[in-house]
């Protein structure tokens, strides 16, 4: 298994995920795709993130951007969280799946 890079699988949705300074990193498009439904996951992040921003929300502030491979093959920035972080946004979801996915 490459620790580098891996999937994950929630309800047949992939969750892409990355090995960075010692912790995993897990792409938020892809947790807001699994736990709303949504039909544009980046779309909701962004108005997400805006609010949490506004809010003063340090969950977002502490979020990084590392390169993940992309649909089409090519390495990309996308918004990441570790684990922590990632429970702190997944409570700013309102999803029934909220409590599986935890």
């Amino acid at each position: 298994m490459d620790k580098d890079k891996a999937l994950v699988v929630f309800q047949d949705k992939k969750i892409r995920r990355i090995w960075f300074k010692d912790e995993w990193y897990f792409s938020i498009v892809n947790i807001a795709a699994v736990l709303t439904d949504s039909g544009n996951p980046q779309i909701y992040w962004r108005v997400l993130k805006k609010r949490l921003k506004d809010e003063g929300n340090e969950t977002v502030t502490n979020c990084n951007a590392l390169k993940m491979p992309a649909p089409d093959g090519k390495m990309r920035l996308t918004d990441v969280g570790n684990v922590k972080e990632i429970f702190r946004l997944i409570q700013s979801i309102p999803s029934p799946k909220a409590e599986p996915f935890k």
